[in-house]
């Protein structure tokens, strides 16, 4: 049995990687959104796609998913990376000045949006409970869907991003009281609603509480005692922890995993870790991410949803409608521009993977009968599957409403700097290039791989992460693309050689400065594309020649000339 369910597995994952690195990529090659490729691949590749014919022809059964439940724990890992690097490009700041549109217009979209479903469900014949449940169900959107989206368009930092986030984390908190008014609304409950729903309130900010206290008092210095001891390895180790630990914490308290796991980004992203684990973590939220996409489309019953087509296509037009324009609203009335209300509005108005607990739990219940909850998850699995479609229509809608200069908002990371000074290495030479550039006002950010330097440089208020400057992706985080100059300082021949070559790969344009060992290391870094290589043993050869020309009695003259003459000789002899 046990090789069975190991087999099982293996050609389950054999399957996900074909879909990610083969047919994914293929759909992308004729403009098929990464997103909307994956729940497509899901759909096909599902039991209800090709699995269904599986008995027919047995050679299918090789090429679709055997056991789809067994992939959702990695795949609910995805969203926990995806809400955790959200959290990274935010800080507490940031969401204190959201507040209005987390609690404003969230808690008015949710609620309008409940009522409007659920009214429009008890007049066309459904009976109460079932129609609140599956208003409940249907009233929050996708963070993963949305998000996701944004984030491969760049767009999370702006104004857009920003709404739709601040909407998305209130729904996040309504899913412990949903799940409780859902128990409560069932038969057999008539009472205790108001306490249990407090129960759930104090619950969930002791929680949030604890989190922040062991954030703020614990974090840092455990990451910092981390990479003291072995650099990235346990690094990664303490990331995962942090992710995952916060995300079941919330979750125990009756929160969503995401809440936590977007708690742990945030605390992370106050840090000077902040840069290493986005670079780290981004490969595998990728690959993970898509398997939760793939998970949402193997779960649409294409058979039930085409015997009742006229009217799952109804309840999705109208569900779609009915949710942009309550989000539109809200938005608008909590102060978003025009633009960013209806394209924010056609973001939020599928349904989220959230709807598929809720019916679950309603149809457990009694609240739902069969024929009703298939009919809605076919509703909700297809609104999911239009999100790239509504996205773009919102899009397009947001642009109509533009007047004069595009005014999205700049995002404030450092990718986005200009004309800066990246400095990769701050030691004691780092410092001291970065004292007289100071002294003339110019922007500075610094790259070290010590600890200890980097928690003393940032509480001295200093742009300065712990990063690997020969990495493409540490480099992007400190503003390559804009950047003026780089200025390389590393002791390390191999590391100092492997940061210009990353530089000058990036940036064909830029002046890059580099310090060298001596003449054989010089000629290494200009070899790999600096433009100008101080070695540390000529200078220290000239600076000390220099003195002993001077009580040798030489005057200042001949020895500025001797030296200068020399100096020429030497580093001509460097780049040679």
């Amino acid at each position: 049995m046990g090789e069975t369910i190991h087999e099982i597995w293996l050609k389950d994952a054999l399957v996900f990687l074909f879909a990610a690195g083969v047919l994914v990529p293929l759909l992308r090659l004729v403009r098929i959104p990464p997103i909307l490729g994956f729940l497509l691949a899901g759909l096909v590749l599902g039991p209800f796609g090709m699995g269904a014919l599986a008995e027919k022809w047995p050679l299918l059964g090789h090429l679709t998913f055997s056991d789809p439940e067994a992939a959702e724990p990695l795949a609910e890992l995805g969203v926990l990376f995806l809400l955790f690097l959200l959290g990274t490009e935010l800080s507490f700041e940031k969401l204190w000045m959201l507040r209005r549109m987390v609690f404003g217009a969230g808690s008015l979209q949710a609620l309008a949006s409940v009522v409007v479903i659920a009214g429009a469900l008890a007049m066309a014949g459904l009976p109460g409970p079932a129609a609140i449940a599956v208003g409940l169900a249907l009233a929050l959107s996708s963070t993963a869907i949305v998000m996701q989206g944004l984030t491969e368009q760049k767009r999370v930092t702006g104004a857009v991003g920003r709404t739709a986030l601040a909407v998305l984390l209130f729904q996040d908190m309504l899913v412990a009281p949903i799940l409780i008014l859902i128990g409560f609304i069932g038969p057999g409950h008539d009472t205790g609603l108001v306490a249990a729903l407090l129960e759930a309130t104090i619950q969930g900010g002791l929680a949030v509480a604890v989190i922040l206290l062991f954030g703020r008092f614990v974090l840092k210095d455990a990451f910092r005692l981390a990479a003291r001891a072995g650099g990235r390895d346990f690094l990664m180790g303490l990331t995962l922890l942090t992710i995952v630990g916060g995300a079941v914490f919330t979750a125990v308290a009756g929160l969503s995993l995401a809440l936590g796991a977007f708690l742990a980004g945030l605390l992370i992203g106050e840090t000077e870790f902040k840069h290493q684990a986005e670079v780290d973590l981004e490969p595998f939220k990728g690959l993970l991410l898509g398997l939760f996409f793939m998970t949402v489309g193997i779960g649409l019953d294409l058979a039930t949803i085409w015997a009742s087509l006229p009217l799952v296509l109804g309840g999705l037009l109208a569900l779609l409608l009915a949710k942009a324009l309550v989000a539109a609203a809200a938005c608008r009335v909590f102060g978003a521009q025009p633009a960013h209300a209806w394209e924010v509005a056609f973001l939020l108005a599928p349904a989220g993977e959230f709807a598929f607990v809720v019916l679950t739990k309603a149809s457990a219940g009694g609240l739902l009968d069969a024929t009703t909850a298939t009919t809605v998850t076919g509703i909700a699995g297809l609104s999911m599957l239009a999100s790239p479609l509504m996205a773009r229509l919102g899009r397009e809608l947001g642009s109509r409403f533009e007047t004069g200069k595009k005014v999205e908002a700049v995002a404030e990371a450092y990718p986005d700097l200009g004309g800066h000074v990246v400095i990769a290495g701050f030691g004691r030479v780092g410092r001291t290039i970065a004292g007289i550039l100071d002294a003339e006002q110019a922007d500075i950010v610094a790259l070290e791989q010590n600890p200890s330097i980097v928690a003393k440089e940032r509480k001295a208020g200093r742009k300065i992460y712990l990063g690997d400057a020969a990495r493409p992706e540490i480099l992007a985080h400190a503003g390559a693309a804009g950047a003026g100059m780089f200025i390389v300082t590393v002791d390390d021949a191999h590391d100092a050689a492997a940061m210009v070559r990353a530089v000058r790969k990036m940036r064909v344009d830029a002046p890059i400065l580099a310090r060298a060992r001596d003449a054989e290391h010089a000629r290494e870094l200009y070899a790999a594309g600096a433009d100008f290589v101080i070695p540390d043993a000529i200078e220290a050869g000239l600076q000390l020649a220099g003195r002993a020309l001077s009580e040798f009695g030489y005057s200042a003259e001949v020895l500025a000339d001797r030296i200068a003459v020399e100096r020429a000789a030497a580093y001509q002899r460097a780049e040679q």
